[in-house]
């Protein structure tokens, strides 16, 4: 049997169960704590604490998997997530390794450019998959990457190709955050199909932004699955648009290429300290449970069956990890 890394070591695919594609534990930027967050808007033990009973709340609800994309550039701490990991001994958080950049390299790779082809960041994300990240001992599972609404700039393409570089040397998976808006999810596909990827193990995030179903059709006809991954995130597209959407796909026969998420976070520090003021007045269903809660209910009433619904949260996650 297959197994797939977790935060607590290697499960069997077949063990996932309910899996929520799309869902980051914490967002936020160690600088930005560390100078202007201690003692002000960020206490550790707090946000430990309600991480794990926001987690737990949902395990209950019958989810056992999170993926967790959470990489270089949204602030990825595996040490503080572990310690969440170790006290929701039911629910299984599967890592990531990547960079998130809208445009530009971090830095740190601007100036080691590729030697005789050979990319430094591709020996990095190999060794986060194949290794472990940093001296933590946990393993990343899965790659993520973006091509947001400025496209393919040079940062972002060389980001691009060292994730599909990975990819090609250990078979790990690959989750793209596309902008539906500019359909730049088409772009992405475009790129690792030149560079060697199995689209069937692409998950295009955030295309239950578009309702477009000629633009998803054509995402989904590569093999690439269709990341239906921002229920609760109304700004973007309402939940009653989106279930309209992937109802209508699962008529078409496309459910063996969608999944399901919300995109949520315990905490982000986007909003300082108001973060959970600010979430629960312009996005009050955009947390875990919105899913088991509303989504399901609102399926079931659109003509989608269990056996779809179990394929979209079980069984296409359990044959991305294989």
């Amino acid at each position: 049997m297959p197994t797939v890394e977790t935060l607590r070591g290697p499960v069997d695919v077949a063990e996932l169960g309910q899996t929520l594609m799309h869902e980051h534990v914490f967002v936020v930027a160690t600088e930005h704590i560390d100078n202007y967050g201690k003692g002000a808007w960020w206490d550790e033990e707090f946000r430990v604490a309600d991480a794990v009973a926001k987690l737990s709340a949902v395990a209950a609800k019958g989810v056992r998997t999170i993926a967790d994309p959470t990489v270089w550039g949204l602030g990825r701490y595996i040490p503080r997530v572990l310690r969440i990991a170790e006290q929701v001994p039911e629910l299984n958080i599967i890592p990531a390794t990547g960079i998130y950049s809208f445009d530009e390299l971090p830095h740190q790779y601007t100036f080691r450019p590729p030697v005789d082809g050979a990319d430094p960041m591709v020996d990095d994300f190999v060794r986060d998959l194949t290794v472990g990240i940093a001296d933590t001992g946990v393993k990343a599972a899965f790659l993520k990457c973006v091509v947001e609404a400025k496209g393919l700039t040079p940062g972002v393409e060389r980001i691009c190709r060292a994730v599909a570089q990975a990819h090609v040397r250990t078979g790990a998976p690959i989750t793209v955050h596309t902008s539906s808006v500019t359909g730049s999810g088409e772009l992405a596909l475009d790129l690792f199909a030149k560079e060697g990827v199995d689209l069937t193990k692409v998950v295009v995030g955030h295309a239950g932004d578009s309702n477009d179903l000629d633009y998803l059709m054509r995402l989904a006809d590569t093999g690439a699955i269709l990341g239906m991954d921002r229920f609760g995130l109304d700004v973007y597209n309402t939940t009653e648009r989106r279930v309209a959407t992937v109802a209508e796909l699962c008529r078409r026969g496309y459910a063996d290429r969608m999944v399901l998420s919300h995109d949520a976070a315990c905490f982000m520090d986007y909003f300082g300290g108001a973060w959970d003021e600010s979430v629960g007045t312009l996005a009050p269903n955009w947390r875990y449970d919105h899913i088991h809660d509303d989504v399901l209910t609102a399926l079931r009433a659109s003509g989608v069956t269990e056996a779809q619904i179990n394929q979209m949260l079980v069984y296409n996650p359990a044959r991305y990890f294989s």
